[in-house]
């Protein structure tokens, strides 16, 4: 039996456990708040790593950030992470050896082997939380491009609206995908339609509208709430029709916070009206909380123990 050490690291927390090489955690999954600062983030992955390093065979790190091609290092800036987060060299904590992949890429991966797309050998997942991510997988394998950055679906262009993203460009399908996006639209809606007016939320100033708003509105079946999520389902659609032309996709997974309050049979209905290759399937994901750790752990088995 092969036992990898997975981390998931967050901007908020790390969480990290045993894992066999069927996905399968053989410990109980623990939690530590995120060092703000880069020496004090390296000591803690130390730490977790001497925990278990005798009774392991690999680590597994899953993470933000584009990941280099060879799989030890962040190449891209991590605003939720401390400065310094890309210079480290994640193969140096340990005699053992350590894999380091994008969380989104890992997600996808657990979503393909163990998950709801297990028999889709051509598949994507999209993560829709705070941003969107995304990891795609095309004959069994992971797309992961020239040089490991594959998948950054959330830079994808999708609108002409002149919405910023948080990467200061602008109309990126994150920006109106995400949950940040479910935000900009009821903000939107609340400027430009007289919807507003009539809303359970109407004490409420435009910005200060949230996106747990829009979700208790919409159990009131409140009209400004539905707008507005309809809006936002139909951005997502205009994502995923782009996607699923380009890569001619089985089954698109839906992960995330987010992608729980979709209208999963309408959303595929409305895909599979425009798309102009063969028919897909929508599911939500299986894997969810722990996708990221399970992902990385598999991917390191089948590089370096098959």
């Amino acid at each position: 039996m092969t036992k990898v050490l997975a981390i998931d690291v967050g901007g908020t927390k790390i969480v990290y456990g045993i894992v066999n090489e069927k996905g399968e955690f053989l410990t109980e999954i623990q939690r530590k708040n995120t060092k703000k600062d880069i020496k004090g983030l390296i000591g803690e992955f130390k730490d977790i790593i001497k925990e278990y390093e005798s009774e392991i065979d690999l680590i597994a790190f899953a993470t933000a950030g584009a990941v280099n091609i060879e799989n030890t290092k962040v190449e891209s800036s991590t605003p939720n992470l401390p400065e310094g987060y890309n210079s480290i060299d994640f193969s140096s904590l340990s005699k053992k050896t350590v894999y380091v992949e994008n969380d989104a890429n890992a997600a996808a991966w657990a979503e393909y082997k163990v998950g709801a797309a297990k028999g889709y050998d051509n598949n994507i997942t999209i993560t829709l939380g705070t941003g969107v991510g995304g990891g795609i997988i095309v004959e069994g394998k992971l797309l992961r491009g020239k040089s490991g950055r594959a998948g950054e679906i959330g830079s994808m262009k999708i609108n002409y609206r002149g919405r910023i993203c948080t990467c200061h460009r602008k109309d990126c399908y994150e920006s109106y995908a995400s949950g940040t996006g479910l935000k900009l639209t009821a903000k939107e809606v609340a400027l430009s339609d007289n919807v507003f007016k009539t809303s359970i939320f109407n004490n409420k100033t435009a910005d200060n509208i949230t996106t747990y708003d829009i979700v208790e509105g919409l159990k009131q079946k409140d009209a400004y709430c539905i707008k507005v999520f309809n809006i936002w389902q139909k951005d997502i659609v205009s994502g995923l029709i782009n996607l699923v032309n380009i890569f001619d996709t089985e089954m698109i997974v839906i992960s995330g916070g987010m992608g729980e309050y979709i209208n999963t049979k309408e959303m595929e209905k409305n895909i599979n009206d425009e798309v102009v290759v063969s028919k897909v399937k929508l599911s939500l994901a299986k894997a969810k909380n722990y996708s990221g750790m399970i992902g990385a752990a598999l991917l390191a088995c089948d590089k370096f123990m098959n």
